[in-house]
């Protein structure tokens, strides 16, 4: 039951960071820093909650946030969007790993599993955001960002706190994702049948 707490919190873990990386990572930081939920101490991982690392992540927090609230949708698309799915991928794979090093399972599995993860997330919620964004007015588009960091951290809350919850949010995560590949293929195939 313990190992499948462990997989469950970093699918968590995983995903959280895939939707936004930064929030997520300083919670989970902070709290294996007081040993309450999570531990990366003594692991390969413990850079992760260290007090450089979670500085670091702060302030690239408040770099991106900021940029965001100067030009919305920046990073929606293009080159800085794909930048912080990297950043964001990247760090749902580290977070994952260093759950189940934590239980001293190999972190490998963590590694391939959280790049899966937080990939699917990523995806997902980006296609959300963003149509939830074109329908917004500019002023409250700017807000779109925010929100997306209030969802990342509850879902990396939820998956320190009750780790089995992070098997719906993926599940609900992979629905989304499908359902909105689907409908833009009934779009495209709509503006076919036109020609």
């Amino acid at each position: 039951m313990h190992t499948f707490l462990t997989i469950s919190q970093g699918i968590g873990l995983a995903a959280a960071c895939g939707i936004r990386p930064f929030l997520p990572a300083v919670l989970a930081g902070g709290l294996a820093a007081s040993d309450t939920g999570l531990d990366f101490d003594g692991t390969d991982f413990a850079f992760l909650e260290s007090t450089a690392f979670l500085i670091a992540l702060v302030v690239a927090l408040a770099a991106t946030l900021g940029y965001e609230r100067r030009r919305p949708g920046a990073f929606q698309a293009g080159p800085l969007a794909a930048a912080l799915a990297g950043v964001a991928i990247g760090l749902g794979a580290l977070e994952f790993a260093g759950s189940l090093a934590d239980e001293g399972h190999p972190a490998w599995a963590g590694i391939v599993g959280g790049l899966i993860c937080a990939g699917v997330a990523q995806a997902a919620a980006r296609g959300v955001f963003a149509g939830a964004a074109r329908r917004l007015d500019p002023e409250a588009r700017a807000a779109v960002p925010v929100y997306e960091e209030l969802v990342a951290v509850v879902v990396a809350g939820l998956a320190i706190g009750v780790p089995p919850v992070s098997l719906f949010v993926v599940a609900g995560l992979a629905f989304l994702l499908v359902r909105n590949r689907q409908r833009g293929e009934r779009k495209y195939a709509g503006l076919r049948i036109l020609r």
